[in-house]
């Protein structure tokens, strides 16, 4: 359906200075069109945003006055400002700061300024305006924060090289601020050189050459060109070499066999057992071998996971290995399947550092693990006056798992689900907080990011509106430590509703689930469409809380969402998909231009869900993975004939694709509390996973071309 975009720019304005914005947005702002029929004021600022897009400095500067006082002013002023801060000076910038004080637009403009002060090296004028910085989120930004106080305080080096370090090695691609800020480290001796090579490789394995040639470019220049040599073909180079004596050339042998395994894992294994590993020291191989062991465990389906094991066991001393190899050395144990593995899963989980170890997965495969290995209770006979009694002693192994799957256990997420159901407990919709107050209503009601934000979703600007949104909720403020902070819990679920009653579903699912002590299922699983997607549901046989779990991790319930790829619609749904499952479904008359339009985008989206369970057997889990990668994947995924039929929760967490394993495990997560939902019936996580293994080779195969 499409919304008439008719408000009146002038009335807005004034309503923008009395912060009532809300009163004026529509309830399905997030399904109003960019294209549709909006006032002059709105269109001038959609032609502002595109012309931004196009970097069409002068147009932005002629429409720039006609943009004074609408409710985006900020928007329009931004990247009038924005497209030509290269040029602009600084008391131009001090302008836009002043002038838009307290917005997002505002602290967008400083991080850009900050980024750019960075790159001249104007250290004297970041300093003095780091401190205003409030979102304080740009990785780059904060290196240049680090390098400056370098600068002015080396004996604070200890903690500043840690955080470089840290920020260095999580940026993707090369940057100049963490890039700048290492070296300089390094040349005051703070950083390592051995802390250089191994961003090196951390970026080779990851196929980042730029970021790997920076860190090489700092310790080694005279080894670019051998960087160069082995980027191009790593078998190779290898082949043309034989010594690698010296500590740089011996650096550059191990880049050149981590960017080998990400190719060919028998062939860099070969190399290093036959001809590098005797001219590498300890910590080379182990890196190394870790880097085989993660590549042959992600190959799932292809390699069974005892090569993996057995890669990873040529390691011996898994403090060498990243937190990521730790990973997948835990997968691949979990993946094999036999009791004898759980002691693998507990050490890999234990070699993780601290922060890793954290994260729901772990905490529970450890806890998991802990049970596994852990001795049997022991039942002893305590005299009493009234006679001899049995008491249990609980080994202490069997304690720590136990509090670890308690402090887990919610219906929150995947891991909390399970250890939920550890414990012997189901998944239930929890008590609704204490209804929010009109106070409570009226703050999030009068707060200026929020209507900005949702009045340009309302006119397209939906990648605009979700940023601001998301500065607005988390990055508005400082707390007392002067560390950026966001709302309280109250707070966000009075944000929440506001979207919530304005139907922009992801700002209401997301703003909610951020809550910490609180928790609003009504917001978190809201159930728009209801009654479309429950008679569809049943139409074709499928559970409608599978379809919600679905919709709600693939849109957000955006009815005109797009991805990069090309989907579109509520279920996100690729063009190609759509045409073909339309013929299979028998939908008559279907056209691309209908795509969009709910209840086809509903028909198909299921017909094409149905499909897929019914060639997986009725696995959601498989079903869910073949809706996000295509269904040729997780029939590889499934594994060969001879290979362990796996827990589905352990083969979810194998899957190699990050993207689909995360997506496989929020489906399933989401539709179980769906389920509680609709049903209102107490619900098992662990009943809808099931378990996955290789196909019966004796029935016929259903649905083996499906698009």
């Amino acid at each position: 359906m499409l919304y008439k975009k008719n408000f009146n720019a002038a009335f807005f304005a004034a309503a923008y200075a009395t912060l009532s914005l809300s009163l004026l947005v529509p309830a399905a702002a997030q399904n109003t069109s960019s294209n549709g029929n909006g006032s002059n004021g709105d269109n001038l600022i959609l032609e502002m945003n595109k012309a931004f897009r196009r970097s069409d400095k002068g147009r932005l500067a002629q429409m720039l006055p006609q943009a004074r006082g609408h409710a985006l002013e900020p928007w329009a002023a931004y990247w009038e400002l924005k497209t030509r801060l290269g040029e602009a000076s600084a008391q131009e910038v001090q302008d836009f700061l002043a002038r838009y004080a307290g917005t997002y637009q505002e602290d967008r403009l400083r991080n850009d300024w900050l980024l750019l002060l960075g790159q001249r090296r104007d250290w004297a004028a970041f300093a003095a305006e780091y401190p205003n910085y409030r979102m304080n989120d740009d990785r780059e930004v904060r290196c240049y924060a680090l390098l400056v106080e370098h600068l002015k305080n080396p004996a604070l080096d200890a903690r500043l090289s840690d955080e470089v370090r840290k920020n260095w090695y999580a940026q993707r691609d090369a940057d100049d601020g963490c890039t700048a800020a290492a070296d300089r480290l390094v040349g005051a001796q703070n950083l390592t050189t051995q802390d250089v090579w191994q961003k090196a490789r951390i970026a080779t394995e990851a196929n980042r050459p730029r970021a790997a040639a920076g860190a090489v470019q700092i310790i080694a220049p005279e080894a670019m060109d051998l960087l160069t040599e082995l980027n191009s073909s790593p078998i190779r180079f290898l082949a043309g070499k034989h010594l690698a004596l010296r500590k740089v050339r011996k650096e550059i042998i191990t880049l050149a066999l981590i960017k080998m395994a990400t190719t060919d894992v028998e062939g860099a294994a070969f190399q290093l057992e036959s001809k590098w590993a005797v001219q590498l020291n300890a910590e080379e191989r182990n890196w190394v071998w870790g880097v085989i062991g993660k590549q042959a465990a992600t190959r799932l389906g292809t390699v069974p996971g005892s090569d993996a094991l057995q890669y990873f066991a040529r390691v011996n001393n898994d403090s060498d290995l990243t937190d990521d190899m730790l990973a997948w050395k835990a997968r691949a144990a979990l993946r094999a399947g036999t009791q004898a593995q759980w002691p693998q899963v507990l050490a890999a989980i234990n070699a993780m550092s601290e922060e890793a170890r954290k994260d729901p997965a772990w905490s529970y495969w450890k806890a998991r693990a802990l049970l596994a290995t852990a001795p049997p209770n022991i039942p002893t006979a305590v005299s009493t006056p009234q006679g001899v009694t049995q008491t249990i002693s609980i080994a202490p192994q069997r304690a720590e798992a136990l509090a670890m799957l308690q402090a887990l256990a919610s219906p929150r997420g995947f891991y909390e689900q399970l250890a939920l159901e550890e414990l012997g407990q189901k998944i239930t919709v929890p008590a609704q907080p204490a209804p929010l107050t009109a106070a409570e209503k009226e703050a999030a009601r009068l707060n200026p990011g929020l209507n900005r934000a949702a009045y340009a979703i309302t006119i397209g600007l939906r990648p605009e509106g979700v940023r601001e949104w998301n500065y607005s909720t988390n990055l508005h403020k400082r707390n007392g430590e002067g560390e950026r902070a966001g709302m309280g819990d109250r707070e966000l679920l009075a944000a929440a509703q506001f979207a919530c009653d304005r139907q922009i579903w992801d700002r209401c699912i997301n703003t909610s689930e951020r809550t910490r002590t609180e928790t609003d299922f009504d917001q978190r699983f809201p159930v728009p469409f209801r009654e479309a997607v429950v008679k569809r549901s049943r139409e074709v046989g499928l559970d409608p809380a599978y379809v919600y779990g679905l919709i709600r991790q693939e849109s957000r319930f955006i009815m005109d969402a797009r991805s990069g790829p090309g989907a579109s619609g509520l279920m996100q749904i690729m063009p190609a998909t759509a045409r073909e499952t339309a013929r299979r479904i028998g939908l008559a008359g279907f056209t691309p231009d209908q795509i969009n339009d709910r209840d086809t985008n509903i028909t198909i989206g299921t017909g094409y869900l149905k499909l897929a369970l019914d060639a997986f057997e009725g696995s959601m889990a498989m079903a869910a993975a073949a809706y996000n990668a295509g269904p040729g994947r997780p029939r590889v995924w499934r594994g060969q004939p001879g290979s362990p039929v796996l827990d589905a929760a352990i083969w979810a967490e194998n899957v190699p694709f990050g993207e689909t394993r995360d997506y496989v495990k929020k489906v399933l997560s989401n539709t179980t509390n769906y389920a509680a939902i609709l049903t209102g019936q107490p619900q098992s996580l662990k009943a809808r996973l099931g378990m996955v293994g290789p196909r019966d080779a004796s029935l016929p195969e259903v649905n083996k071309d499906l698009p």
